[in-house]
């Protein structure tokens, strides 16, 4: 069964879909010097406002926008809902503690934030989401540290494939700026100190970015009979696990090279029919050298190459659903994204330097996650 995307709908430290799009293709970064907590010392961040983004209105907007778009009205009584998120509601529940901590005397307190907490569970996005569209469909909420929305979006695909569904809202939310992931992400050494410069011989580490994205999924035949707008067809995906360390990959690859491999062969394509690949692309030294070399052991005869987090930041678990959302604008708009931030290459790959008109039928998006996710998703023009 065929499962195409009919509504997109994304926030992200450039703005809405089109304006995030159009500053993309003009090379433009909303990585910037920001110090949201007091506590900690100013850092190149990514966010969307002058504060850290209020994840439940963050994901009922970005919700709303993706119905719209793929022309549904609401309610959608039977529609399923795969919303996943690394980090989920972290800064509240760091707030929540951090006044127990100071109030713990306070019984009162105590109850009111009990009530609060109830409410901050991860799997709470999903559930608004549910609540927000008036379906009673099923609700999952997956975690896959970065590769959390192309994780979310497989799922969905197989809810439509295996008849359970034959519409689902899927996609992933993040609001990872607090002070605990920020200390976490330093305590590694693994955050940029200027910028985000993915694939660049003068990397420093990745820059933390809020974001969402989400797409409305439909079997083909229920799009068509609603001529629906078709933005794309999801062909395949691939989804494995290095089962190896915590925080970095397995450097020899294999089980990444196994997920990139199922995915071509669940979409029936082979290496040489993908245009272009949205690299996940962190700017972090182990990253980007493991990826370029799984990049360049599956497309020996060299494949067009971006990453967007040098524009949006890295926005953890949404990431993924965030670069299926440019994979689609690329096929839409037959134009490929520049890697923001690049310049000087230290890998031999065809990286995107400026926006590349060009021909694009097929699109290979891949995002990795700490305790070795590896996820890979191909979409196609229709």
């Amino acid at each position: 069964m065929k499962v195409v995307v009919t509504g997109i709908g994304i926030t992200s430290a450039l703005g809405n879909l089109n304006q995030s799009w159009q500053k993309l293709l003009e090379g433009k970064s909303a990585v910037g010097l920001n110090q949201p907590f007091a506590e900690l010392p100013p850092l190149p961040l990514a966010l969307i406002n002058s504060q850290p983004v209020d994840l439940t209105s963050l994901t009922k907007q970005v919700v709303e926008t993706a119905v719209k778009s793929s022309g549904l009205t609401l309610p959608l009584p039977e529609c399923g809902v795969v919303i996943g998120s690394s980090r989920g509601y972290q800064g509240m529940l760091e707030k929540l503690a951090k006044k127990q901590l100071i109030q713990d005397s306070q019984q009162d307190n105590l109850e009111q934030d009990d009530g609060s907490f109830i409410n901050l569970l991860p799997h709470q996005p999903a559930i608004f989401t549910a609540s927000q569209i008036g379906t009673t469909g099923p609700v999952l909420a997956p975690m896959a540290a970065c590769a959390t929305g192309i994780w979310a979006i497989a799922r969905a695909v197989e809810l439509i494939e295996t008849g359970q569904c034959q519409q689902v809202i899927a996609g992933a939310v993040e609001s990872p700026i607090t002070p605990l992931t920020i200390a976490g992400f330093r305590k590694m050494g693994a955050l940029a100190q200027t910028g985000a410069y993915p694939f660049d011989r003068s990397r420093e580490g990745l820059v933390l970015g809020e974001g969402a994205a989400i797409l409305v999924l439909e079997s083909a035949e229920f799009a068509r009979q609603r001529s629906a707008k078709i933005y794309g067809q999801i062909r395949g995906c691939g989804l494995t696990n290095d089962a190896s360390y915590g925080n970095a990959p397995d450097l020899s690859g294999k089980s990444a090279l196994s997920a990139i491999a199922q995915c071509l062969k669940r979409s029936g394509l082979a290496a040489e029919d993908i245009d272009y690949v949205h690299a996940h692309g962190t700017a972090t030294q182990l990253n980007d050298r493991h990826e370029a070399n799984l990049i360049q052991h599956i497309f020996p005869q060299r494949v067009a190459v971006s990453s967007t987090k040098g524009a949006t930041g890295h926005t953890l678990g949404a990431s993924g659903a965030l670069g299926v959302a440019f994979c689609l604008m690329a096929i839409e708009n037959q134009v490929l994204p520049p890697c923001v931030g690049f310049n000087d290459a230290e890998f031999d790959l065809d990286l995107v330097r400026y926006g590349r008109e060009s021909q694009v039928e097929n699109v290979l998006c891949l995002s990795f996650g700490f305790g070795g996710q590896n996820a890979a998703l191909v979409l196609s023009k229709v």
